[in-house]
């Protein structure tokens, strides 16, 4: 069956509020996080989180007895805490390593297929995809794990797509020093297909185009070469 895409062009604030409807509260391209988030330390989260899933393994009527089980509150919270949500702590983000542009390399640098494994705000279920990234150097250039660092680091948080994809390209244009960049997220969610409608083979593709990337000429050679 072929896959059915929802394609989302995301380049102003009208287009983000007009997006969310009913499904996605407030318009701020931050993750929504208290002012206090970080003043617990990870240890002490990663016990209040083991006792209150061991409650709700409890509430399921699971045997935590089992040898099977016993040990999973604890696995989860360490698993939110330090893998799949380590992306809420700042002090996670990715250190750039930017280089002179020695080449007066002057064309876009794409850099396609990135992996992209995030969780759904609305439901804690997973968000599996790609992401296509591309900027044109201002003078500056990145490492090139860096990218993949930062498509990592704003997916391991609770998220919403069109969010995520937003805040990627804010990141590149922030260190890179350049308006010139461009975002592409193709992803399966886990809440559609495993839940709900229970489409399978749906696909939400989201982007943002900015500087030079929203011209037609320049966005058609990165679609291009995104394939």
């Amino acid at each position: 069956m072929a896959e059915q895409n929802l394609k989302l062009t995301i380049n102003t604030d009208d287009d983000i509020i007009h997006l969310m409807g009913d499904d996605h509260i407030g318009s701020n391209f931050e993750t929504p996080l208290r002012a206090d988030a970080f003043k617990l330390d990870d240890n002490l989260k990663i016990e209040l989180i083991e006792k209150h899933f061991r409650e709700i393994m409890n509430i399921l009527g699971l045997d935590l007895s089992d040898d099977s089980l016993k040990g999973t509150p604890k696995r989860v919270a360490k698993m939110y805490v330090k893998e799949i949500f380590g992306g809420l702590n700042p002090k996670n983000k990715p250190k750039p390593t930017l280089f002179e542009n020695k080449y007066q390399y002057k064309q876009m640098l794409v850099e396609k297929n990135i992996a992209v494994s995030s969780n759904c705000e609305h439901h804690f279920v997973p968000i599996t995809g790609k992401a296509h990234v591309a900027y044109i150097s201002s003078g500056k250039v990145i490492g090139l794990s860096k990218l993949n660092r930062i498509v990592q680091y704003y997916s391991q948080r609770p998220q919403v797509q069109e969010r995520l994809t937003i805040q990627i390209a804010n990141e590149m244009k922030e260190i890179l020093q350049t308006e010139d960049v461009a975002v592409v997220i193709d992803a399966h969610h886990m809440c559609v297909s495993s839940r709900g409608v229970k489409d399978a083979d749906s696909t939400t593709v989201t982007a943002e185009y900015c500087g030079k990337f929203l011209e037609a000429d320049t966005k058609s050679e990165f679609l291009k070469h995104i394939g």
